[in-house]
């Protein structure tokens, strides 16, 4: 048994969270094959990709850490879950998500852009809490400053040269997406 906080070092310890948006389940491992080979270990798959589940299924297989992107309800939360995701990722604060997680055992981030979300998110037990759209480093310092305490993982605009600037302002890890996948973006429209 592995537990929720094992998870969550699991997926913040490396600094990166590789965020795969494809258009197809097959697309999505065709992407996220590279990121592994390159040393990546912990993915997302956004739910909004088409065939999200059946590429989620297939990656938690790998001896990476696999998680659902984009889960907004308590249903996409456990249809995550039962596919295989470690981890689930949100937009935003939904109590719902973050109790189907814990419930179940795996680590859950939800989205905030505010202060006041972050301390919400936390007091309702999120294991990080996602930034999104990625603020400044000097922002994440200035937060850090105040509640030393908030694992931050900035999202949104991320880059690999922007990554060592964040970790150093006090983020417990990034979220990068189409900087890592550009080629496997589905279309915009």
């Amino acid at each position: 048994m592995t537990y929720r906080w094992e998870i969550t070092r699991d997926v913040l310890a490396p600094g990166v969270i590789a965020i795969v948006r494809t258009q197809d389940a097959q697309s999505a491992i065709d992407a996220a094959v590279p990121l592994l080979d390159a040393g990546f270990t912990s993915l997302e798959l956004p739910l909004t990709n088409p065939g999200a589940l059946e590429a989620i299924a297939h990656l938690a297989k790998t001896n990476a850490t696999i998680g659902a992107g984009t889960v907004l309800d308590e249903a996409s939360a456990v249809l995550a879950i039962r596919a295989g995701a470690r981890f689930l990722v949100a937009p935003n604060v939904e109590p719902a998500v973050i109790r189907t997680a814990h419930r179940h055992g795996v680590a859950v981030i939800p989205g905030a852009a505010t202060v006041t979300e972050i301390v919400h998110a936390l007091e309702l037990g999120a294991d990080a809490v996602k930034v999104f759209p990625a603020p400044t480093p000097r922002w994440v310092s200035d937060v850090l400053a105040a509640l030393p305490h908030a694992p931050l993982v900035p999202t949104g605009g991320i880059t690999p040269d922007t990554v060592p600037g964040y970790l150093a302002a006090g983020a417990a890890s990034c979220g990068i997406g189409r900087a890592l996948t550009p080629a496997h973006r589905p279309p915009r429209g």
